[in-house]
């Protein structure tokens, strides 16, 4: 997989992160994931098509998401409900849309499809293109997550 199409979900999390939660996400070093277990407790999974194909999951620990949206609305939040999934599904939603506009920057047009999100322990995530991912592993003060990313080209 290409380094061009994950360097933007690397930014855009860290962006909209920044920005929307008041979390400065620390990124570790990126692995390539053959199976299909989420790393996380909370996913965001959004499919791509255009000048590449594939998908990008977001998969939180519980300790993190929950303090990411407690910071995004202002309110402690202390278990996984229905505000903590509608918050994965616009986080997915807006850190692809960052990587798409730097995807764009570089001449590839891709649009985006409506994020799924899943949650439970031990769930799975499949990507479109069914191969291996790129995981890039993040720490927050709160605990870890994930954002695993599969592509290629048309």
């Amino acid at each position: 997989m290409d380094a061009r199409f994950i360097n933007p979900f690397l930014q855009g999390t860290i962006s909209v992160l920044k920005t929307m939660a008041f979390i400065e996400p620390k990124p570790g070093k990126p692995y390539l994931k053959k199976d299909a277990l989420a790393r996380g407790d909370v996913s965001g999974i959004i499919g791509f098509t255009g000048a590449v194909n594939g998908s990008m999951a977001l998969s939180f620990s519980e300790k993190s998401i929950l303090k990411i949206v407690s910071n995004m609305l202002g309110e402690e939040i202390n278990e996984v409900n229905g505000d903590i999934t509608d918050a994965v599904g616009e986080i997915t939603n807006m850190i692809s849309g960052v990587a798409r506009k730097e995807l764009e920057s570089i001449g590839l047009n891709v649009s985006a499809a409506i994020p799924t999100v899943v949650s439970g322990k031990g769930h799975s995530i499949k990507h479109i293109l069914g191969g291996p991912s790129i995981v890039i592993p993040f720490e927050t003060v709160d605990g870890p997550f994930v954002v695993d990313v599969c592509m290629g080209g048309t």
